[in-house]
């Protein structure tokens, strides 16, 4: 059987510049980002994350070093290349209080963690490697991602994908849905939103876009419906993990809490053996989205380990 010490995720860092006020003319600085946020809050859930990105030496990537490093997520992988600069991303409020993704500023677009920059070793040891599509826009940064699916499945690791669609982007929809379709024919766990699935999969209607999504053959799929809680379709067969009801109060980051939570469970106990495991996996990663979206904020709000009863 395989050792495992962490699990493995590779993405962009982000900074998010959010507005202190709807007038959007003063904003706050939060370590952001999806695999930021998954990475975070799987250490924060009591087990370790490794995080494989690009970060440079200015004052904005060594607030995001820092803010990484209080969070215990381990950057023995990551590559430092001076000249980076990391992502931001400025999110303004509206008058109802709702956040909009009102401009994203990449400075250093062509600075990427290479392909040869990717160590066996940090596969090798993990139990699970856990991508979003938020890089694969780049060349590079797809180039990458798909040597790190080649390493994964050498190293008999399993492989988790959450798409993440930001179709702003993107220089179509139709060059997202080329990109992003292959890689789920690699994939041992995918999470979609209900909307993604749609998107992805050119449907109007849940069983359409259940039938294509068929051909792919993902052993465990996860579409996360809000406040209905998750379809599960385990080896083929659907199941309905529901969500306690409550008062939301930020749905933001709440999917990656989800995706942390589960990917927490199997570095934690292995893969699960069945169905009704992987069951029991998704309830689990059910409450930690309900547990997010009870606080304001993405990265703040994920649940901790102290939170759990």
């Amino acid at each position: 059987m395989k050792s495992t010490t962490h699990v493995l995720i590779y993405g962009d860092v982000f900074v998010d510049y959010i507005a202190s006020d709807e007038t959007n003319t003063k904003f706050n600085t939060f370590l952001g980002g999806a695999t930021v946020n998954v990475a975070a809050g799987i250490s924060r859930l009591g087990a370790n994350s490794m995080l494989i990105t690009v970060i440079g030496t200015d004052s904005t990537s060594e607030f995001v070093r820092k803010q990484l490093q209080q969070e215990g997520v381990d950057l023995s992988y990551a590559v430092h290349i001076p000249e980076k600069k990391v992502n931001g991303v400025y999110v303004h409020l509206t008058s109802e209080h709702d956040r909009v993704f009102a401009k994203y500023v990449d400075e250093t677009p062509t600075i990427q963690v290479q392909p040869t920059d990717l160590q066996e070793e940090a596969f090798r040891h993990a139990s699970i490697l856990h991508i979003c599509s938020g890089t694969m826009f780049q060349p590079t940064a797809l180039e990458t991602t798909k040597r790190a699916v080649q390493l994964a499945k050498k190293t008999e690791t399993l492989l988790s994908f959450d798409p993440n669609i930001r179709p702003l982007r993107w220089k179509s929809e139709e060059i997202c849905r080329e990109t992003i379709l292959p890689f789920l024919n690699h994939t041992d766990l995918l999470k979609l939103t209900e909307e993604e699935l749609y998107f992805l999969l050119q449907a109007d209607e849940m069983e359409e876009a259940l039938a294509k999504l068929a051909a792919f053959q993902v052993p465990v799929v996860m579409i996360t419906m809000g406040e209905q809680g998750t379809l599960a379709i385990v080896d083929g067969v659907r199941q309905h993990v529901k969500v306690d009801p409550i008062d939301p109060v930020d749905t933001t980051g709440a999917g990656d809490a989800f995706i942390a939570g589960v990917l927490r469970g199997i570095q934690l106990n292995g893969k699960p053996n069945s169905a009704e495991e992987w069951l029991e996996l998704i309830a689990f990663g059910n409450k930690m989205g309900a547990l997010c979206a009870m606080k304001s904020g993405a990265l703040s709000a994920l649940p901790r380990a102290d939170e759990l009863e």
